[in-house]
């Protein structure tokens, strides 16, 4: 039996979890399909960093009281004890972590008096674009962020906090916040250049083989790129807020780091909405293409109807059944002794005048194929 209080919507629209109509505000709702919670820490300073998985939560006061900035992340959401054990830490409000489970949400900025709270998405693809909800937590001396499973592109993020490169190991958490933002935002960039690909590939197979199935493939990228224009949009007046609104979570070497994030995100939906006036041309193409090849086929059959048309009326006058015994008007030629070779020469000499006369307008033959249309640009 499908549970009641889950929407699955295709693509890139993310699984929704609904609580009933009615409930409480901050009623908590696990997916019992979500995999377990797996907490992870990178606490550092300028000269010093540890890294470990975390079994306990309650244990991440001591990191917070010790370290200068604490990472905590958390793959997993299928533990509703656990989380709430790290929302307790952290001092969550219970519809923030309400926030957190319900995955379908929009991207968006809330403040706290305690942390900043934000919701972006984080883009894959499998077969189709898959858009994962990533909750991040920004307070003075740390950063919370929230997964729906273990794997992501933050990486490089890690790695340059491990062997110290440039200046996040200097820097408060505002600094930190700013790497995990500017690397799930640049994550897009891959992911639209499969789709210029892919969008690439769909022309080439419409010139070659205008069938259903290349119609379908413009569908699904297109709907595609529809998810990823709704998760990134909202993505620009969140990061414009962060840059003009003062807080005491970003200071003003962050917001001018979060100006080179807000660029990012200008040039990304920039491309998007490019593709998708791509992806509406290459429908428009392909009707094209589709109706060009429909008319040379109508043209080629009206001309041979053309050509035996009038073979047609010669045959169904003598196909009449007249006596030509009775009347001499009734049909003289059935009597000429040469009278079906000159019939058959008239039909002869019709049909080809026909085709000729067809030839020489450019109606059939060699100029007469499939117009060439040109690509459209994108």
């Amino acid at each position: 039996m499908k549970n009641p209080i889950r929407l699955r919507l295709k693509r890139g629209f993310s699984t929704r979890r609904l609580s009933p109509p009615g409930s409480s505000p901050g009623t908590l709702i696990v997916d019992p399909d979500a995999p377990p919670p797996k907490i992870q820490v990178i606490a550092y300073g300028e000269d010093d960093l540890i890294e470990q998985e975390i079994a306990d939560p309650a244990t991440l006061k001591e990191f917070l009281d010790r370290w200068p900035v604490t990472w905590v992340n958390v793959d997993g959401l299928g533990d509703i004890e656990r989380l709430q054990a790290v929302a307790a830490v952290f001092e969550l409000h219970p519809l923030e972590l309400e926030d957190v489970l319900n995955v379908g949400h929009r991207p968006k900025l809330d403040e706290n008096p305690h942390h900043l709270f934000l919701i972006m998405k984080m883009p894959s693809i499998v077969e189709h674009v898959h858009l994962e909800q990533v909750c991040i937590f920004i307070g003075r001396n740390f950063v919370l962020s929230f997964q729906e499973k273990t794997g992501d592109c933050l990486d490089p993020v890690r790695q340059r906090l491990r062997s110290a490169r440039g200046r996040i190991r200097k820097s408060r958490s505002d600094y930190l916040a700013y790497a995990i933002l500017d690397a799930v935002v640049d994550s897009y960039f891959p992911v639209l250049e499969q789709y210029a690909e892919r969008l690439d590939n769909i022309e080439d197979e419409i010139v070659q083989n205008p069938s259903d199935e290349v119609l379908s493939h413009i569908h699904e990228a297109k709907k595609d790129l529809l998810a990823l224009r709704r998760s990134i949009w909202p993505l620009r007046d969140m990061l414009n807020i962060m840059i003009r609104d003062s807080s005491d979570f970003i200071g003003e070497t962050g917001r001018v780091y979060l100006r080179d994030v807000y660029d990012h995100v200008v040039q990304l939906i920039d491309l998007i909405e490019t593709y998708r006036e791509f992806g509406s041309s290459l429908t428009d193409y392909y009707l094209s293409i589709v109706s060009n090849r429909m008319n040379e086929v109508m043209k080629v059959l009206t001309v041979i109807a053309t050509i035996f048309i009038p073979l047609t009326f010669i045959a169904g006058i003598y196909g009449m059944n007249f006596d030509a015994t009775v009347s001499p008007w009734n049909m003289p030629e059935l009597r000429w002794y040469w009278g079906y070779p000159v019939v058959l020469g008239v039909m002869l000499l019709l049909g080809l005048g026909s085709f000729l006369y067809f030839r020489h307008k450019k109606w059939i033959g060699s100029s007469g194929g499939p117009v060439r249309n040109e690509k459209p640009r994108a």
